[in-house]
């Protein structure tokens, strides 16, 4: 238990959102949206004149933030920076791949199912891995 991950409880953590326009509308709706004192905002409207390095850059601000707890995140953008996504182990903020409008889901490319897929296939638990 010493290597629990403590989630900051200042007053609340917030979720960041890297969508497209559409999917991002409906989570401000819901009340997901959020602007500091600096102007800086907790989501990335992804368009088709954003760059892969901007998504990068957002995607590494989220999940340094103290202050996020939730970052979600279309995956056919996740598929742009699969190795970004791929490569992140931490468990706060957790990454939640999700469906936007114009791209179906596809699990095979959830970065989140493929471990743990792999934590509960036959060789893991056959090798006393766990």
């Amino acid at each position: 238990m010493a290597n629990k991950v403590q989630v900051p409880t200042r007053n609340s953590a917030l979720i960041a959102m890297i969508a497209d326009e559409d999917t991002i509308t409906g989570f401000l709706l819901a009340g997901v949206g959020n602007v500091d004192l600096r102007r800086k905002t907790n989501y990335l409207i992804v368009d088709s004149k954003t760059t892969v390095k901007q998504i990068e850059e957002a995607f590494k601000e989220f999940t340094t933030r103290e202050d996020i707890a939730i970052v979600m995140i279309s995956q056919y953008v996740a598929n742009m920076i699969r190795f970004l996504v791929d490569s992140y182990n931490n468990p706060v903020p957790a990454i939640l791949e999700i469906p936007s409008k114009d791209h179906p889901y596809d699990p095979t490319h959830d970065s989140v199912l493929s471990r743990v897929k792999y934590l509960f296939s036959a060789e893991s638990v056959a090798s006393g891995r766990r």
